[in-house]
């Protein structure tokens, strides 16, 4: 993409309303625009990351068995009664009617419409078991959105939900989404550690949120430090299996990890010095498993084996994509701007024209281009007439994972400059031997 061609309002000084990291930096980088309170615009560089993040989210939800669909925003009000919670979830719904006088309602969460479709389908246990799932708007009236899209009314979310035939069967559906979200957080160059959590609304026993360390997050945890040195599963695990999924689960819940609002201060205590970790965190992924709370409200029933009816056992695992953008950013910073991982980033390499119309520059910077597209990397070419301190500043600020700064003297001596925007450091490399570098990063 031509810088000269593309949208990218960059601003250069830090909003005043913007209170935490990555709700300035989102902003001064042309990701998002407030259209009201707690509703954003996502701007082309914003929704570029949003694709990258939603299609690993998705790649691991697919690889752990899930299915995708799509449900609608607006929901009817009369499932949400049907369940109990159309009272009971309280003013963060937002109610509307519709011209007919029909109670409806912007969906905050599906676990009634996804039990309604389930319902209207399946009807032997043969069936089971089945995870569905889509990537679909969301909106909640918080009282008082903050730092941008990480607590906004409006929000995208992945929510998917499990359906089987019994507890074991149940529980080995909530350990698949367990690994998989290990899977997905770490393809993001992020570092979740799974904690037990409250149900809150949702419903249920047993639910895991997973938070990332960050020095502006919501909550305070207190984790063993094995945690921050733990790998996630490897992409070729087998999510049939019942033991190697358990297995998993109990080592990455074998140690301390909580929340300040389930902390065990003598549990904690009780850890040696060296092993004791506290931080600021943010939740990046929820869990739950809550049995029959639904089917049996809405009359969820299979076939079983014996032929008499049984209420199916539930979860539902949420992953907010564009809360996810923003804890990236909390994560990955310098005082210059945006630090992208690569899996993320919406452009892989950024290209700096120093002497936009100079023969030999303009050569350089275009054959580059070309060729790093033809071999499937995002580039975005900075070809506009600028000083080169602007092109610097916005390069930084944007956090593209690479950058190649092609100027007339370099270039003289048979040189272009490839930059690291994480480490800082740079090469002075022939612009065959940068193509080859970035090819194949």
């Amino acid at each position: 993409m031509r810088l000269s061609r593309y949208f990218l309002p960059i601003l250069r000084e830090d909003p005043k309303e913007a209170e935490i990291v990555s709700h300035r930096l989102m902003l001064r980088a042309g990701m998002i625009r407030q259209e009201s309170a707690g509703i954003y615009a996502w701007l082309p560089m914003g929704y570029r990351v949003l694709q990258k993040i939603n299609a690993i989210v998705r790649e691991e939800q697919n690889r752990a068995g899930a299915i995708e669909l799509l449900m609608p925003v607006i929901q009817s009000a009369d499932l949400w009664r049907e369940s109990g919670r159309y009272d009971d979830f309280g003013k963060e719904m937002l109610r509307i009617c519709d011209r007919h006088d029909r109670d409806m309602l912007f969906g905050p969460t599906n676990e009634e419409m996804i039990t309604e479709i389930f319902r209207g389908y399946v009807r032997s246990y043969k069936d089971l078991p089945l995870n569905l799932y889509h990537i679909q708007w969301k909106f909640r009236d918080e009282v008082r959105p903050r730092f941008g899209v990480m607590r906004s009314r409006e929000f995208l979310m992945k929510d998917a939900y499990s359906f089987d035939l019994d507890v074991a069967g149940a529980r080995h559906s909530y350990n698949r989404m367990f690994v998989a979200y290990l899977r997905t957080f770490a393809r993001m160059g992020l570092k979740a550690i799974p904690i037990r959590a409250d149900t809150g609304p949702i419903g249920g026993d047993l639910s895991h949120e997973f938070i990332i360390l960050a020095s502006t997050g919501e909550s305070e945890v207190f984790c063993h430090g094995d945690y921050l040195a733990m790998e996630p599963p490897a992409a070729d695990i087998d999510f049939d299996d019942p033991a190697q999924m358990q297995g998993i689960f109990d080592d990455w819940t074998s140690r301390y990890a909580a929340t300040e609002e389930m902390h065990d201060k003598a549990a904690f205590e009780a850890l040696p010095d060296n092993a004791k970790v506290s931080a600021r965190g943010i939740e990046v992924g929820h869990i739950f498993f809550f049995g029959t709370k639904y089917s049996q409200a809405m009359k969820a029933v299979v076939s079983g084996p014996d032929g008499k009816d049984i209420p199916v056992q539930m979860g539902s695992y949420g992953i907010g994509p564009s809360r996810l953008a923003a804890a990236l950013i909390e994560a990955n910073h310098d005082e210059s701007g945006i630090i992208w991982p690569d899996a993320v980033a919406p452009f892989h390499v950024g290209i700096a024209n120093l002497k936009t119309g100079d023969a030999a520059t303009d050569a350089a910077c275009e054959s580059l281009y070309a060729k790093l597209e033809k071999a499937g990397r995002d580039v975005l070419y900075d070809d506009r007439d600028e000083r080169p301190g602007a092109k610097f500043a916005r390069m930084d600020l944007i956090g593209l994972p690479w950058q190649v700064i092609v100027g007339p003297k370099g270039l003289a001596e048979g040189k272009v400059e490839v930059k690291n925007r994480r480490s800082g450091e740079r090469e002075l490399l022939s612009p065959d031997e940068a193509l080859n570098k970035l090819s194949g990063t």
